[in-house]
């Protein structure tokens, strides 16, 4: 039976130490001839993304160019955009190497709006950081110039923060369960999703920013996928992380890793949300299996590689 599989791609699939729209197609390039794997493998692929770094500074660009005249874009108009052109590059490497591969497989990337609700906590609690980091004295002076919110982050610098909704439902999810269907590798809510509420009889674009593996977990739950691939730097997730005593996790339950998260096992800005995703696709979807591994890894949901596996039971 084929196996319907969403893979969440992590940020260092598309942008390495180059920024140009060169260097994050090359990037792009390498991670599509790994994705080509799974395609061997006759899967229903559903591909979403990160953009942090690039709606952060696609950001900064409508920032320095605002003017009367040219009014800067908000963030979920900015999610948009990244969208189209992080999967126009997509689109066409896998292309590339798909017929490299010598098969043939339709590729098409959807603009896939995420509704999130308007009462959700998060607006009052921006956390999700976008964009560069600075120094404390670059954020603090861009704070008072602006009105908008910087952080501290994993010791590296500050970034702007903006609010993180949990998602709800994926508006387009119909028409992307149809293309799979059909056999058409599909790339859909990138960045999380163009974040939206519902107001009457239309959908409202909002500031904020949706974690993709939340997002991805969501639309796996949505389209009934049997596995749910979140895609990271390193091959597996661990407890006692960096310790004497650190632990690889390998094939663990539901159960088993909200035990570690009551631990405190997993970094809040780090591998705790990809867990907390991956448990609730596990949750939702009937003989549903998570994967939490690295690029190089993808290969493990066939059996062949290193990768961190959640079930509801063994």
């Amino acid at each position: 039976m084929i196996k319907r599989v969403v893979v969440a791609l992590g940020g260092n699939a598309i942008l390495t130490k180059d920024p140009t729209a060169e260097g994050q197609i090359q990037a792009l390039r390498e991670t599509s001839e790994k994705l080509v794997e799974l395609i061997k493998h006759d899967y229903e692929l559903i591909i979403t993304h990160g953009n942090g770094p690039q709606v952060g500074n696609l950001l900064l660009q409508q920032e320095a160019a605002h003017s009367k005249s040219n009014p800067a874009m908000p963030v979920d108009t900015a999610v948009a955009m990244t969208q189209g052109s992080i999967g126009y590059w997509l689109q066409n490497t896998l292309d590339e190497a798909i017929c490299k591969s010598g098969m043939e497989k339709s590729v098409a990337t959807i603009l896939t709006q995420v509704v999130v609700a308007e009462d959700d906590p998060a607006f009052k609690n921006p956390t999700k950081p976008i964009g560069p980091f600075f120094s404390k004295e670059q954020a603090e002076k861009r704070a008072e110039e602006s009105g908008d919110t910087y952080m501290e982050d994993a010791g590296r610098g500050y970034r702007k923060v903006v609010p993180s909704p949990k998602p709800v439902s994926v508006i387009e999810a119909d028409t992307i369960r149809t293309l799979v269907e059909n056999g058409v590798i599909t790339i859909s809510a990138g960045g999380g999703g163009i974040p939206v509420v519902k107001r009457g009889s239309k959908y409202v674009g909002v500031e904020a920013v949706i974690d993709k593996d939340f997002a991805a977990a969501k639309l796996a739950e949505i389209v009934k996928a049997d596995y749910l691939v979140i895609l990271t730097g390193v091959e597996n997730a661990y407890i006692n992380f960096n310790k004497p005593d650190q632990k690889k996790l390998e094939h663990v339950t539901v159960a088993e890793m909200k035990q570690y998260i009551a631990e405190k096992q997993f970094a809040a800005g780090s591998m705790l949300p990809k867990i907390q995703a991956a448990i609730s696709f596990v949750e939702s979807v009937e003989d549903g299996k998570a994967f939490i591994t690295s690029l190089d890894n993808v290969n493990a949901i066939a059996g062949s590689g290193s990768a961190t596996v959640i079930t509801k039971d063994i």
